[in-house]
């Protein structure tokens, strides 16, 4: 083996020690050299795990002198787009936490920036890389569902608020709550097992009933630093309606917080030929077969836990590498800040948005 790649972290908070971190560890072909965080302790800890010999409390120093191939985003969603184009134009390969960013318009900077670097941009879709979801999308993409024309997905929590006070439900910092939060993977799977149509319109709603409550019972309420006299100004529950140009339809709903018997996500598609739930990382296929109606679940003999991350960083490397054609691109990522964005458009005006 060559030269390994050299690594640049920029945000060494929860998301990236919890799920980044040994994903990077655990692959021979790199080396993390630098850690960048605003906190100047979290970030000579992370260093320590890392084995990182650099460390930094701004990106632009990191990038100017840390001599990397790569930079990892995990910041705090308003700095992605920021922090991802400048590394694009430094001629460094990016891979960004999502949500990609907190606009369609820096979103498409970002994939302007790719374009015009010949460097891989990659936005995480961690959950594209469960086996059950890859095994859908191939046997959508092969007919197996006929024409797919509605669905539903989601992921709604009894109590599981991240970070309650912190950049999480601060606006200005995140761009939303649960609908840009979780959101981001649901509809993404939809879409994608659908054969990304392009979205057309979209129609929602968005409440906010459990600010003052610090009830939990998710552990993803772990995520993001709590401040108990912080701020709280986005949704805890967004529902919604998406039209594409081929005329199918998704219905969406995204919460952190509402009286529901258990945190549940899910993807449920209506196809000519079968439809498919997939809920809780579990698929079903329901279709007819010689007139008798048919229930079918994959068979998957191997069933340790699937480290989705770690694949999808795998799969990103690869891409870096030329061993791979990415199957996540940065339109990808426009197109879903386009519908996330004008969902809270539609929620403030009352209205359906156009795209």
């Amino acid at each position: 083996m060559g030269a390994k790649y050299r690594i640049g972290i920029v945000g060494a908070g929860g998301i990236f020690k919890e799920s980044h971190l040994s994903a990077w560890l655990e692959n021979q072909e790199i080396e993390i050299v630098a850690i960048c965080d605003v906190n100047e302790v979290r970030a000579h800890e992370i260093a320590v795990l890392a084995g990182a010999q650099l460390v930094y409390t701004d990106y632009k120093q990191l990038l100017a002198e840390a001599n990397v191939d790569i930079v990892d985003i995990c910041t705090p969603n308003l700095y992605h787009s920021e922090i991802a184009i400048a590394a694009l134009q430094a001629g460094i390969h990016v891979i960004c936490e999502k949500p990609d960013a907190v606009s369609p318009i820096e979103a498409q900077k970002m994939a302007d920036a790719a374009a015009q670097s010949g460097k891989v941009l990659m936005t995480i879709r961690n959950n594209r890389f469960h086996p059950h979801a890859q095994f859908l999308q191939q046997y959508a993409k092969e007919g197996g569902l006929g024409e797919i024309y509605t669905g539903r997905c989601g992921w709604i929590r009894r109590r599981g608020i991240p970070g309650k006070g912190g950049w999480f439900t601060t606006k200005e910092l995140s761009g939303g709550g649960p609908l840009i939060d979780l959101g981001v993977h649901f509809i993404d799977i939809a879409v994608w097992v659908m054969g990304n149509p392009k979205p057309v319109a979209v129609s929602g709603a968005t409440y906010r009933k459990f600010a003052d409550n610090d009830v939990s019972d998710s552990k993803h309420s772990s995520f993001g630093e709590a401040q108990s006299d912080g701020t709280f100004d986005v949704e805890d529950l967004a529902v919604g309606f998406i039209r594409f140009d081929n005329g199918a339809t998704l219905q969406i709903e995204f919460s952190w917080a509402s009286n529901i018997e258990e945190e549940t996500y899910f993807v449920e598609l209506r196809g000519t030929k079968a439809g498919a739930s997939y809920r809780n990382y579990e698929l079903s296929l329901f279709a007819e077969n010689n007139g008798q109606l048919m229930d079918m679940k994959p068979s998957r003999s191997n069933r340790k836990p699937v480290k989705m991350h770690h694949a999808n960083i795998n799969h990103f490397l690869d891409c870096v590498a030329g061993r791979s054609e990415p199957i996540i691109s940065p339109e990808h990522g426009v197109e879903m800040i386009k519908i996330l964005s004008a969902i809270y458009e539609s929620a403030a005006t009352g209205r359906e948005v156009r795209l």
